[in-house]
């Protein structure tokens, strides 16, 4: 299937692969696998079941939802029925949910079993919403029904789709504010598909893991993107680096999708044992990488790609050919086809293409702001080398003014976590009555060894051989647990700033 950029339909692309390559395995989940043409009818029972339950084209399909086979099958059959998937974190607390759900306002909420008491806990609020389970585990009630003890309902479901329908609706990670809701049309995930495609290539025995979360854009993506391109894609109920390692060595994956905390903790398990030559890609995102990470993937030849995206951009936008990965250590790459990308006088990265969002669900004003005469203002503070490769610097957001002087938490944090005590490390910027901001670092340190120490004091020591005066954190806060992250693998900089002045969680 070709489609031009002026094309307004889609054909439905798991039809076209159920028909072209019915027999090539489609996904994998555990120890059960489908293939195309046993996916493709998985997706249309899926979908007929959804318009038993009232879901119709253009209502809302909520997902609270781990990563499995309901969740992989359920955006194929949503887009099937014109409807649009709104995928909910499966972190959030019964108020957030409850928040969330009044501002998608979906027709149902699928959940599972682990997500069903809060679930219906946040729904208490929203007796409009239809629960529904994708496990009979649960006590029968009035207010949940069975998805697959559902009867299936005789409606004509979609194979074409319009290049500007919205297919999900994905809330962004909300570091900071209120969460809003990106639109992603069909269009969006399509050139996502095709950009990434023409950047990596396909191969015919390209197994795509999938251990971020689906209802994450970078987990939602790789489901889409492997019926685009005809490859297989492998899920995982969340990450667990044992078995990712094991899905590589012995499941045939070739292509991962990570974060730094991910990749590090693969490594660790691994103990220097080389990976095979089977794996080609390990695509590396959710911000700034550590420069020592990327170091000690060289000396392992760990196939390492840099990438940058958003949930606004659909996933990754810019990243490196994976000839190019030895080479530039820290760069993010360059726009993937036909996308373009540019810094504005500010710093700020700015990204034009058809991976762009359609914008924040009624919210028209961020909308206005976010994106202005094309380009979408990104939030995130880059440079392009001389030729012309993006370096990510940090969120603008999240930039610590110091005494005039600006201060990238990235910087300190890949400083720091050089040193061989520390686990995990997040910067931030406190309010300082002298000079504007201070620089505290919140630290988790591994359980010491008798060569290695580290306190206050040393810590402040590396720092000054590595870092101008400016940029030395003012406090080094020292926590015993995890750094809080979203699910994507991102620090929670305002969570960082309650331990960083307090000292405790949130």
């Amino acid at each position: 299937m070709t489609v031009s950029e002026s094309a307004t339909v889609f054909p439905d692309w798991l039809t076209h692969r159920a028909e072209g390559m019915s027999d090539r395995t489609a996904l994998i989940v555990g120890k059960q696998q489908w293939t195309f043409a046993e996916l493709d009818r998985e997706v249309t029972l899926t979908a007929r079941k959804l318009a038993t339950l009232g879901v119709s084209a253009g209502d809302r399909v909520a997902t609270l939802l781990h990563n499995g086979f309901h969740m992989a099958v359920l955006p194929h059959a949503v887009l099937r029925l014109g409807a649009i998937l709104v995928p909910l974190n499966v972190r959030l607390s019964e108020q957030e949910l409850a928040w969330q759900l009044g501002d998608s306002a979906p027709r149902v909420l699928v959940i599972d079993e682990r997500t069903r008491e809060r679930a219906l806990i946040a729904l208490r609020d929203h007796p409009a919403i239809r629960a529904v389970s994708t496990d009979d585990s649960g006590p029968d009630s009035v207010s949940v029904v069975h998805l697959d003890s559902t009867d299936e309902s005789n409606v004509a479901l979609r194979l074409e789709h319009e290049s500007s329908a919205v297919l999900a609706l994905i809330y962004t990670s909300g570091t900071t504010g209120r969460p809003k809701g990106a639109m992603l049309t069909v269009s969006n995930f399509w050139w996502s598909a095709v950009g990434s495609a023409l950047n990596l290539g396909t191969h015919a025995d390209d197994r795509w893991l999938a251990c971020l979360p689906l209802f994450h854009v970078g987990g939602l993506s790789i489901l889409l993107r492997s019926v685009i391109c005809g490859i297989t894609a492998v899920v995982h109920d969340g990450f667990d680096e044992v078995a990712v390692n094991t899905a590589i060595d012995n499941g045939g994956v070739t292509m991962v999708s990570v974060v730094s905390v991910m990749l590090e903790r693969m490594l660790d398990q691994r103990a220097g044992a080389d990976y095979p030559i089977t794996l080609r890609c390990v695509l590396l995102g959710g911000g700034p990488a550590p420069l020592s990470l990327l170091e000690r993937c060289a000396s392992l030849s760990v196939p390492v790609v840099q990438t940058y995206g958003l949930t606004e951009t659909c996933s990754q936008v810019v990243t490196l050919a994976p000839d190019e990965a030895s080479r530039r250590h820290g760069a993010s790459g360059k726009a993937l086809y036909p996308n373009e990308v540019k810094i504005a006088a500010t710093g700020e990265i700015l990204v034009r293409g058809p991976v762009v969002m359609a914008g924040y669900a009624g919210q028209p004003d961020a909308t206005s702001r976010a994106v202005r005469n094309g380009w979408l203002h990104t939030g995130d503070i880059g440079r392009f080398d001389n030729e012309g490769y993006l370096y990510v610097l940090d969120r603008r957001d999240d930039l610590i003014l110091t005494g005039g002087e600006n201060v990238y938490p990235a910087e300190v944090e890949a400083v720091l976590f050089s040193h061989p005590s520390v686990v995990e490390v997040g910067v931030v910027g406190v309010a300082d009555d002298k000079w504007g901001q201070r620089v505290v670092a919140v630290v988790r340190l591994i359980e010491l060894r008798d060569d290695v120490t580290s306190d206050t004091a040393t810590l402040d020591a590396f720092c000054r051989e590595r870092l101008a005066g400016y940029k030395i954190p003012r406090e080094f806060r020292l926590v015993s647990d995890p750094l809080p992250r979203t699910a994507s693998g991102k620090l929670r900089r305002a969570a960082l700033r309650v331990l960083a002045v307090e000292g405790i969680a949130p």
